[in-house]
């Protein structure tokens, strides 16, 4: 991206919740033209924020997408956003994992919820379209493909055997390629931009983390758009939220 053109950087963070490696994607926007520059994979917390800060320094306005609980403020039970995923995009089989102070994953996430703070990066869900400085969100990557991609039921490349995950996230990549060029912003995409998907357990969890943070900056861009025209805003700051792309029937009112 030339430095003097001005542009404008949406990354997803498929973020691991414990030990576990994090998937990061980063699209730039020039002249509202979408480009996927970037596809990775990282270990330690200081490398992905070091990562994100070095992605977004230049842009006019950044927007990072998290798929992780960031805002916990409830001790026990579920939070809000977590009720309203489960009433939502149950029937989908997509609610989302509950969060408390009280599970082991809690702290580290709410550490790099704080840390994007120190960079910069605020908690505005619910704001108009194309805001200007640098944002945070948590979003989640099954409600976001259950509404950009039409689907009945999530794709179920996270849980089964080898055989069953494969499919699944083959129908995952093909659907990124075949979709997200033809929504609003547009998203231009080749079979050579994705990686391929191995056949191996453990390369295989790699690509999948890369394929959701993909997801993740596209949901960044989406809402950066678009502001609260054409995405749900589940909860709100103060109780934890996650931001879903409205479904794909309403986006194409435009088209």
């Amino acid at each position: 991206m030339s430095d003097r053109t001005p542009y404008h950087c949406f990354l997803g963070v498929d973020l691991g919740w414990q030990s576990g490696p994090t998937g990061l994607c980063c699209l730039t926007m020039a002249d509202d033209a979408l480009e996927l520059v970037a596809l990775d994979r990282l270990q330690s917390t200081a490398d992905i924020l070091a990562w994100i800060d070095r992605w977004a320094e230049g842009s006019t306005n950044a927007v990072v997408a998290v798929d992780a609980p960031t805002l916990i403020p409830n001790e026990t039970g579920m939070r809000l956003p977590d009720r309203l995923a489960h009433k939502y995009f149950g029937r989908y089989d997509a609610g989302c994992y509950p969060a408390n102070r009280g599970r082991p994953f809690a702290e580290k996430l709410i550490a790099f919820g704080l840390a994007l703070e120190a960079l910069g990066f605020q908690h505005r869900p619910h704001s108009d379209a194309q805001p200007q400085g640098r944002f945070q969100l948590e979003v989640f990557p099954h409600p976001a493909t259950v509404h950009l991609f039409g689907l009945s039921k999530i794709l179920k490349y996270k849980k089964g055997t080898l055989a069953q995950r494969r499919p699944e996230l083959e129908k995952l990549r093909q659907y990124q390629l075949d979709v997200l060029p033809t929504l609003e912003p547009a998203l231009p995409l080749e079979d050579a931009d994705l990686p391929e998907i191995p056949l191996t357990g453990a390369a295989m969890k790699a690509v999948e983390d890369q394929l959701d943070s993909l997801t993740c900056a596209y949901a960044a861009a989406h809402w950066w758009v678009w502001g609260l025209e054409r995405n749900w805003v589940l909860g709100d700051v103060s109780e934890g939220y996650i931001v879903v792309p409205a479904p794909n029937e309403y986006a194409k009112l435009s088209q």
